[in-house]
This record gives C-alpha cells, structure tokens and sequence, in this order.
C-alpha cells in the first residue's frame, strides 16, 4: 500500500471539490426545461395566468418558422385569467412550448379556433363600452396611427400576455369611422434588436423608400427597438394594407446612443413635409426633440434639437381659426404640453412658451397621417391611463379628438373636442333649455343610462363652486375661488362673463371632460357608484343659470 503525504492529499481533495462544484454548476445550468410539444390546428393558443407567478421566458418553436419569446406568469395552480397568442402562422406545423420549470399551466395550454372568454368578450363587467380596448393584456401608447383606403389604422402597444406592463408588441386595429374597431392580429413582435416600442406610420405614396411589390400603397412603420441598454429606431413596410409587416433588413435606420450618450432615444413621429419635399422624423432624445430629414425613409440625416420636452413628441400644422391662409405648426409631447411656432423642414422655432391643454390619465397622445384633404381635420388619440380591476385587458384608448388653433386673448391655443362621429352612438338625446338646478334635476331624475354625451352652458351667477354629481360621485366640481376644474387650474374664457361650457363623455370606468369647446380637458378614471341616483347639480350656495342642457345616451360599439 502506497502512503500519500498529507498537503497531497489535500491538494487531490481539493481539486475534487473543484471538480465537484464545476459538475454541479454545469448540470444547474444544462438542467433541463419542461417542454410540450403540440400540432397547430386551430387559430388560437390559449394560456392561463396566475398573478402571483414569477414570470419566466416562454419559447414558441414552429419548425421552419421564427421562434417566438415572451414572458409570463404561467399558473401553477388555478388561472386568474387567460391570454392568448394567434398561430394561424404556424398551422400544420408541429410547435415545441419550452419553458423554465413544469408547471401545470403548461399542461392546461390549449388550442382553438376561439379566445378563452369568448363567449363574454364585449360583456364583461369594467369594459369600456364606446373606448376601444384589447381583447385581452395590456395597453399604452398609440402608435402607427395613419388613414388609408377608407380604413383608420390604429396600432398601439401591446403586452398580449399580462395585464400588466411587458413584452412590447405592435397590437393592431382598425375603423371605417373612428368608433367601431375591429381587433386584428399582432403587427410587430419583438425580435433581436429588442421589443416594440412607439413610433409611427406613413403611406410611400411616391414609393421613395422602394418598398412597393404590387398595386397597394406601402404603408411604412417607424418604430423604436430597445433593449435595457440601448433604444435605435427601425423601420417596417406593408404591400398589403397593413395586415403584415416586413422589418428593413437594414435596421436600425438611427443609432443616435453615442451622439446623446442617453439610453433615450425613441418614439419616432414620421411624416412627409412638402414644402422642402422630404420626410421628416421627429425624435424624443436625451430631454428633448431631435428632427431629422429623409428622401427615402431609410438614410436619416440629424438637423436640429430643441430641450424640454420628454417621449412621444408630435409636430403638425393647422390653420388659425379655420384660415388656410394663417397657419402654425404645434410641437408637443406625451405629457400635454406644447408651443405653437413655425417649422420650415429642419428646424422648429418656438413663438410661445409652454402650453397645457389637457391633464389627467392621458398620455402619449398621437395623430393620424394622410387624413383626406376633403377631411382635412387632425384627429388625435391618446392613451387612457384607466385601470380595470379583475379583468383579463387592463388600459385604453381615448376618444378620438379633433384638434384645432384658435385665437384667444392669451394668443393662440389649442383645442380638442370629441369628434363628430360620436353622434352615430346615439340613441336617445333629450335637451332643455333656461333652467335653475333644482329644474335641471327634476328633468335628470328619469336618465338612468350609463354610457352618455352631456353637453351643458351655464352662467355663475354668485357663490363659489358648482359641482355635478353621477351615481354619488363628483364629476365635476368648479372653484370659482381657486379657478380650478377638479383640482387643475382653468382661468376660463373671458373669465369676466362667468360663462362655461362643459361636454362630457362617460363610459363604464372612465369621464372626459372638455371645457369652453374644448380649450381645456381633463381624462379621469370613473369612481364606482356609490348609489343610483344619476344625475344632479350640487349649486349648494351658489347659483347658476344653465341655459342649456342636453343629455344624449349612447349605445355599445361592440
């Protein structure tokens, strides 16, 4: 028997310690996924989601198709509510489900040609009734809004897997009137430069970009790609009306990391300038608005930069009080605030300092490109920012708004009000005329709807504060003392004659309100109803003439 010194048989322990830690680093790392594999057959993968799960990386693999990656909160145990994602694209093909551990949402995953809940899609108890929302997952920024053939295209930000915020897709709908929305399949997936963020959409009328394969205008997407470290902007185009999407296989089109040195460099807002004759992008960096010039919508050149203002920037012109001869151009950004100025292709000089016209749950508001010039209005929609409790879709859209300049004896300012297609909703107005509040709530006593236009004028006569109540709740509350509408400071218009004019659109969970035709907005979360009591003035001490009141009760547009 052969003796071994004792420092060498430490020196053999140890290297089989190390040994030993490698194999058991090696075999953590190399363990084995839970894996399931099914043959596609029907449009639908269904899953189940259990809020409390730590999410985890799900891997989509169809053979002979690009593999699909997202993060959910699979259940373990029984599902709080069900998403879903479309793989029409995958049928006939068999579809390997990889994820970290087995768990038993894995084994509850299923196909059909049908979203779980269908049968109650539309119905459900907090869904918004003339608002669009997704079927099901979370939203945020409208994105890619831009008219063509008869269709309003709305794209947005899309977490189909979560109702909360994840997973960056392009969700996609459209509208032939800007109330009625038809949901369509996902437009962008996240790929290697990282997932979907905002951007915009234009039609290549003149196909500089060189996209065109048939008789169908391109639709060209701008849109930014981010990874934690790193936002560029890409570039997307559709030959077949926006309903798929091929990504430029020169992406990014902008890597403007190294110029800013910032991580925030997104939202490109595109549209064509025809005056210089190029596109022009207008791009949230560092802590401002970036512009750039295209020919063809993939070689971007930087021409200038203005501070103070943060993501979603937009920039448009509108005539002064519907005078095409006297035009300004509005530079404005997610939060509201703007400056009105003149723009002449490369460069925005401001005339004004900033301006508010809307508070509340908005943001990210966007407006449509290539709007017909028969139209000719500029038509916004923004991101409500309204919560909806134990449903399985989470966030909205706004109302459309039109916008418009008007002169006041501040200057120039902008205007927003519902458009005019609310009317197709109607289905029973009822108006009356030179009221005192206690008449005013005798007429209201028999309005029990719960979808509504209300439209009102009214004089403050004396005392400080009028507030209108629904169902227990102030709506609105008017400080005469403090000129502020809901807490927010509003000076009116012509203040001196005490004069408002106030329009209201009230949905399941949300209230906007629009003031003086629309020289002020606030967007707010509806608060549950405290009773049954409808509609009333609360004058209290004050006293106030309504010389007008009309209530118009709107019907679903699903």
């Amino acid at each position: 028997m052969t003796l071994v010194a004792h420092s060498e048989i430490h020196i053999t322990m140890k290297k089989i310690n190390i040994i030993f830690i490698f194999l058991f680093i090696v075999s953590s790392s190399f363990a084995q996924d839970a894996k399931r594999e099914i043959f596609i057959n029907k449009k639908y993968l269904n899953l189940p989601v259990e809020s409390s799960q730590e999410r985890q990386k799900m891997i989509l693999s169809p053979k002979g198709s690009d593999t699909r990656e997202f993060i959910i909160r699979l259940s373990k145990g029984v599902p709080d509510y069900w998403v879903f994602t479309d793989v029409s694209s995958f049928i006939g093909k068999n579809l390997l489900i990889t994820f970290p551990e087995y768990v038993k949402g894995l084994d509850d995953i299923y196909q059909s040609d049908e979203i779980a809940g269908a049968d109650s899609l539309y119905k459900e108890l907090n869904r918004p009734q003339f608002h669009f929302t997704t079927r099901c997952g979370w939203i945020n920024d409208p994105n890619g809004l831009v008219y063509y053939d008869g269709e309003y295209h709305l794209f947005y930000q899309l977490n189909p897997y979560e109702i909360n915020w994840e997973n960056m897709h392009w969700g996609h709908a459209v509208s032939k009137d800007l109330v009625h929305w038809e949901e369509l399949p996902v437009a962008l997936y996240p790929d290697d430069l990282g997932t979907m963020f905002s951007g915009s959409a234009v039609l290549d009328v003149n196909n500089t970009s060189g996209f065109k394969t048939g008789e169908e205008t391109t639709i060209v997407a701008a849109y930014t790609a981010m990874v934690p470290e790193k936002q560029v902007q890409c570039i997307a185009y559709s030959n077949d009306k926006g309903k798929t999407f091929t990504k430029f296989d020169g992406n990014p089109v902008i890597d403007s990391k190294e110029k800013w040195n910032s991580v925030n460099t997104r939202d490109p807002k595109v549209f064509w300038h025809e005056k210089s004759g190029k596109w022009v992008m207008v791009l949230f960096e560092k802590v401002g608005i970036s512009i750039y010039n295209s020919d063809d919508l993939k070689k971007w050149d930087y021409q200038s930069h203005i501070n103070g203002f943060w993501e979603c920037p937009e920039l448009f012109e509108l005539p002064v009080d519907k005078n095409e001869s006297v035009k300004k151009w509005v530079l404005y950004s997610a939060s509201g605030t703007y400056m009105i100025g003149n723009f002449d292709g490369k460069k925005f000089t401001t005339e004004t300092d900033k301006l508010c016209y809307f508070r509340g749950k908005m943001f990210a508001a966007q407006t449509y490109n290539k709007i017909p010039e028969s139209d000719g209005r500029r038509i916004q929609i923004g991101w409500g920012r309204i919560n909806h409790p134990g449903m399985s879709f989470n966030q909205m859209m706004t109302f459309p708004t039109e916008l418009s300049l008007r002169s006041t004896r501040e200057g120039i300012r902008l205007f927003s009000e519902p458009v005019r297609e609310i009317e197709k909703l109607y289905k029973a107005s009822y108006q009356w005329n030179n009221l005192s509040p206690a008449e005013a709530n005798e007429n209201l006593k028999n309005i029990k709807g719960k979808l509504f236009h209300i439209k009102m004028t009214f004089e403050h006569l004396e005392g400080d504060k009028i507030k209108f109540i629904y169902n227990g709740n102030e709506i609105f509350n008017y400080n005469i003392s403090q000129n502020t509408l809901n807490g927010e400071f509003y000076g009116g218009m012509n203040i001196e004659k005490l004069t408002f004019d106030f329009e209201l659109l009230i949905d399941k969970t949300s209230v906007e309100i629009f003031v003086d035709n629309g020289r002020f907005t606030i967007i707010d979360e509806l608060p549950a109803s405290k009773d049954n009591s409808g509609f009333t003035f609360d004058s209290g001490k004050s006293q106030i003439h309504i010389s007008k009141l009309e209530i118009n009760e709107l019907q679903s547009i699903w």
